[in-house]
């Protein structure tokens, strides 16, 4: 949906798109700064009762994409499981629902879990492989194996053909064929979709401290550069569109739901840490499950930050976040929108990083450029500033 087209309500449009937030994990892997609480199953019936009361408070709003992450959703029990299936239907408005996405990992599903997703509408899942390299695995503390992630996604695929695996590179000693073996086993599995990241260490992780430490040390940016151009050029060769930065698909594969998100849509969200916003207001959730619960429970918002968004902020973000698609967005599109002229608003941004090779203006049409597609979070962060 082009945001031209979308029935504003007082200014801002009505978001159709939510994300749900499990926070329960098997363990928390050291390089994760998500809300994740692992080994806390004791907590799942008064999260489930704490999700039920947050969206019951929506007015069952009329959704086209819903996206249940975490976390790992698909860690609660099969009846639990059903249980929060039951809340979302209850409080959604899904009979236009085009997309509903599951994030799941592969030693968390069975035939079971697969067959009651699919009752309940889900067309979509994501499955948190991040590598078929048992070195690498063990790096990366996952507790899957490399026959585990095959199995599983040969079997999701049989139940979801819009099948999608989230792949990590630059873990520390990996060498680009590593890397390489990685990307030819996904691309010899039933997948419709690809993501993939390069590995970061975000401050308050176990990562972070060992790097600090100098017990865990990054690969060279070069390395990092020649992953991701495998990345790109494998991708191609096999039938993947590269649509966003760090995201590839098949035709009529991309991921609906983050399209709200890269094109400011707007969308609502519930659970520990969730961030959301709707009507021009950007809250987030406590990231503490535990103080979360404990908020629901005692009848208090669970929201900790609410900031109001400008419109001239909202511009800002808008091209910060279109910036990442592959095709960039139309300056014009995005004037008639918000009322605003967005190319004399973001023109300092735009001409520096033409003159530094990283973006290119096609008319009123700005998207990055091969050597800008490298350097996306700095011309994000240009039209930000």
């Amino acid at each position: 949906m082009d945001l031209a087209d979308a029935s504003p309500v007082g200014g801002w449009v009505i978001p159709e798109s939510a994300y749900i937030h499990v926070p329960f994990c098997r363990h928390r892997c050291g390089y994760c700064n998500f809300s994740v609480v692992a080994d806390r199953d004791d907590l799942i019936d008064r999260f489930l009762k704490a999700i039920d009361s947050e969206i019951a408070g929506l007015e069952r709003p009329a959704l086209k994409t819903l996206f249940l992450g975490g976390g790992t959703p698909t860690h609660l029990p099969l009846q639990k499981l059903n249980q929060l299936m039951k809340s979302l239907h209850q409080h959604f408005e899904i009979s236009e629902l085009q997309e509903f996405s599951v994030e799941a990992n592969p030693e968390d599903i069975d035939e079971e879990k697969l067959k009651l997703l699919a009752k309940w509408g889900v067309n979509r899942i994501s499955l948190g492989i991040q590598s078929f390299q048992q070195s690498k695995l063990k790096t990366l503390q996952r507790s899957h194996t490399r026959e585990n992630a095959i199995s599983a996604i040969t079997l999701a695929a049989r139940y979801f053909p819009n099948t999608s695996i989230d792949l990590i590179f630059g873990a520390p000693g990996e060498s680009p064929d590593q890397w390489w073996n990685d990307l030819e086993i996904a691309f010899g599995l039933p997948i419709r979709h690809l993501s993939t990241y390069a590995l970061t260490f975000e401050k308050g992780t176990q990562f972070w401290t060992q790097r600090n430490q100098g017990l865990m040390r990054p690969i060279d940016e070069s390395a990092e550069v020649e992953m991701y151009e495998a990345v790109r050029r494998g991708c191609i060769n096999h039938g993947f569109h590269h649509y966003e930065v760090s995201s590839f698909s098949k035709t009529d594969a991309r991921c609906q739901h983050n399209m709200a998100y890269w094109r400011g849509e707007g969308w609502y969200a519930a659970g520990p840490g969730a961030a959301r916003f709707v009507g021009g207001i950007r809250e987030v959730n406590h990231r503490s499950t535990s103080n979360y619960l404990r908020r629901i429970e005692n009848k208090l918002s669970p929201t900790a930050e609410r900031e109001p968004i400008d419109l001239i902020q909202y511009t800002r973000e808008r091209a910060a976040f279109g910036i990442r698609l592959i095709e960039g967005f139309s300056l014009e599109s995005l004037s008639e929108h918000v009322g605003l002229d967005t190319q004399q608003l973001l023109q300092g941004a735009i001409d520096q990083s033409i003159e530094d090779d990283l973006l290119l203006l096609q008319g009123n049409h700005v998207k990055l450029s091969e050597k800008g597609i490298l350097f996306a979070d700095t011309v994000a962060q240009r039209f930000l500033d």
